[in-house]
Order: C-alpha cells, then sequence, then structure tokens
C-alpha cells in the first residue's frame, strides 16, 4: 500500500475507508497495447467522487510497453 494512502485511509472513518476502496476499485485502468486492466487501488491509488476519464502514461505491467492508458469507471 501507497505511503499517501495509509496517512489517508488512517484519518478517516472506517466506513469513508471501505467507500473510497469500493470506488478506487471500479476505476480501471487499460493498457492500450495488450488490453491488459488493473484497479487504481491495485495499483495504490486512491480515486474517490471523482469524475471523468483521465490517461495516464504509463509502463504496463503486463506487456511493459509504456503508452496512455485510458481510465474508465466500471459500474
Amino acid at each position: 500500500m501507497g505511503l499517501l494512502r495509509k496517512l489517508v485511509l488512517s484519518v478517516v472513518s472506517d466506513k469513508t475507508a471501505a467507500a473510497m476502496e469500493a470506488d478506487s476499485r471500479s476505476w480501471i485502468l487499460t493498457c492500450p497495447a495488450c488490453g491488459y486492466e488493473i484497479s487504481i487501488w491495485d495499483l495504490g491509488g486512491i480515486r474517490y467522487k471523482a469524475t471523468g476519464n483521465q490517461r495516464t502514461y504509463m509502463k504496463c505491467r503486463k506487456c511493459g510497453k509504456r503508452g496512455w492508458h485510458r481510465t474508465i469507471k466500471r459500474a
């Protein structure tokens, strides 16, 4: 777990922490090269009450190629 995420979760209530985790798990990054998908939570991040579909330039954990990973919210 990332240091910032640990800090944030330590100062919020258990109910809010659970809501943050659930919301962050619904945000998925998709690799443009191989289609590999991973949630923001599994990457060590938090995306709580967010809007919009951002793009993040990063290296894919599966294929190793760098590219603009799309972020979408799954219901």
